[in-house]
């Protein structure tokens, strides 16, 4: 798979996550360095609102050379970090990483035993192939898991399935693609109850966890519509479907498909009742990929062979998750991230509530360019923003649904997100393909967004 992603004319997602590089590397010369006090010292802990403090960053030709700042001092990052952040990116993201090839994996052993193509055609001809069916159930099942259970990186598992799915119904690859990612971005966006998301910023601002649901339910369901229709709109035939068939699946493919089932069911209880982060999922995807093998009665060596091919074609994926990380690496490095949200904090003073929600959601957008993940922009932005806002009127409920809205966006679309990267890469589409399919329901839903928060705001949630 990862082949499929660089196709001619294209832009390349490898040397776009080096320019992204190259840029967060030039803005920590051009931005002032600063920092504010955190409640802890760990990397992701909140930080104390109006501890704020300027550094000084000397300029001079000894910072072209990779050191560290001394005390009290800043240091631009130097150019020898267009390769020193990238292994210490990848090592930051190792879990995740391991996490990607061993899905990659258990994803190749499966496909070889033909369960795959057998279950999907078994969808079709239980659906009889019809849109009108098919988009809105599968994006409403994916969505929901998104939105009230926090599911990102697991639907890596289903990309490729999605893909064969609108190729076998004679669509484009985007159709298949966009089945999947725009209902898990919709439902990141409103996050009803994610638990990702609201466990790190309700209790930031002091509202209770999962409380104002009911507004960010009709939000989702609003939104949710909206994705539903333009992805019908992808939905034209592009190439002669495979006839349906409605022929039952043997015992032996159904199986492989239960045990698929039964691992995605594990993720889900694992990660809300155990605690289960990647290194689990990792271990989970390679005894679901033994056991394939062991049903499929799939030589060992084979079965072997199989599973490392699948890790190949999740190799540009997980490289794009690292190199994701190393931006952050690099902006974290240079002290300007505290800076940022200091400059915008203090330019809301004095402003109507109305305006200020959407400012904040701007805000958010902003960062989400510069640091994809959510927990860390959190844990940065909302303990600064929130009091701002609340001095403005705008209720923490509201902060809250600013930062969801300004993440769930921009991730939608953001060259800097490895996650979305790994996702192409799965899907073997280019980036710019991406984009100008997403753009419109983009700004879209930013408008909506927009006008969302000020409703907010009016009606005092």
């Amino acid at each position: 798979m990862n082949g499929q992603a660089r196709h001619h004319g294209s832009l390349d997602p490898v040397l776009m996550m080096l320019a992204a590089m190259i840029l967060a590397i030039a803005l920590t010369w051009i931005i002032p360095s600063g920092e504010h006090q955190r409640t802890s010292d760990k990397e992701n802990a909140p930080v104390i609102a109006g501890t704020y403090q300027p550094l000084a960053k000397p300029l001079g030709a000894a910072a072209l050379l990779p050191g560290k700042a001394k005390e009290g001092e800043a240091r631009p990052v130097s150019p020898v970090a267009l390769v020193t952040s990238i292994p210490a990116g990848l090592k930051k993201s190792a879990p995740l990483i391991f996490m990607i090839l061993s899905l990659g994996g258990m994803f190749g052993v499966m496909r070889a035993t033909g369960a795959l193509d057998a279950g999907i055609q078994r969808l079709i001809g239980v659906s009889g192939g019809r849109m009108a069916i098919l988009v809105p159930v599968l994006m409403l099942a994916f969505s929901a898991g998104s939105t009230f259970l926090g599911m990102i990186s697991e639907y890596l598992l289903l990309i490729p399935v999605m893909v064969a799915l609108g190729e076998r119904l004679g669509r484009s690859r985007m159709f298949g693609f966009a089945i999947v990612t725009l209902a898990a971005k919709v439902g990141y966006l409103a996050s009803v109850t994610s638990p990702v998301a609201l466990l790190i910023a309700q209790p930031i601002v002091n509202v209770p966890v999962f409380s104002g649901l009911g507004f960010r339910l009709a939000i989702w369901i609003a939104f949710l519509a909206i994705a539903m229709l333009y992805v019908l709109r992808e939905a034209r035939i592009v190439s002669t479907p495979a006839p349906i068939e409605h022929e039952r699946l043997s015992s032996r493919h159904l199986a492989i498909l239960l045990i698929a089932a039964a691992t995605l069911v594990l993720l889900v209880v694992g990660s809300l009742e155990f605690g289960w982060h990647d290194g689990e999922f990792t271990a989970l995807f390679i005894a679901a990929a033994a056991v394939m093998t062991l049903v499929a009665q799939v030589p060992a060596r084979k079965g072997v062979a199989l599973f490392v091919d699948g890790m190949k074609s999740m190799m540009l994926a997980a490289l794009l998750v690292g190199m994701g990380r190393a931006v952050e690496v690099i902006l974290r490095d240079g002290q300007i991230l505290d800076t940022i949200i200091e400059a915008v904090s203090s330019g809301i003073h004095g402003m109507s509530p109305v305006i200020v929600a959407p400012i904040v959601m701007g805000v958010e957008m902003v960062l989400t360019l510069l640091i994809p993940s959510t927990s860390a922009k959190a844990a940065l932005s909302i303990p600064v923003l929130g009091p701002i806002a609340a001095s403005a009127g705008v209720s923490g409920q509201v902060t809250v649904l600013a930062f969801l809205f300004g993440n769930g966006l921009v991730n939608m679309l953001a060259p800097t997100s490895g996650m979305l990267l790994a996702y192409l890469a799965a899907a073997g589409i280019p980036y710019n393909q991406w984009f100008r399919f997403a753009a419109p329901l983009f700004a879209l839903l930013a408008l909506l967004s927009a006008a969302a928060l000020m409703i907010a705001v009016l009606i005092g949630y």
